[in-house]
């Protein structure tokens, strides 16, 4: 399933996965930026106590499995900008 044809407002607390299958975090909520109507991007939050998040925009999604909930990246997990 492509990213484009997914509605990334039904992604919270789906586990993010990068290229190589590691665990980048849960998904935190998603963030618009573009149009206020479609989500761009997922705030995916790497563990419960962390402060810090990631920022995933909707491109760099490769596949989402809705019955696994778990979305996989098409980059590693070092190139997913963070932010506060």
């Amino acid at each position: 399933m492509s990213a484009l044809a997914i509605d990334l407002r039904r992604t919270e607390g789906f586990l993010v996965a990068d290229s190589r299958g590691r665990i980048v975090g849960r998904v935190e909520c998603p963030m618009y930026g573009t149009s206020p109507e479609t989500p761009d991007a997922l705030s995916v939050r790497a563990g419960f106590f962390s402060r810090r998040r990631r920022l995933v925009p909707a491109e760099t999604i490769e596949q989402i499995d809705d019955g696994s909930k778990v979305i996989g990246l098409r980059i590693d997990r070092e190139s997913v900008r963070t932010f506060l």
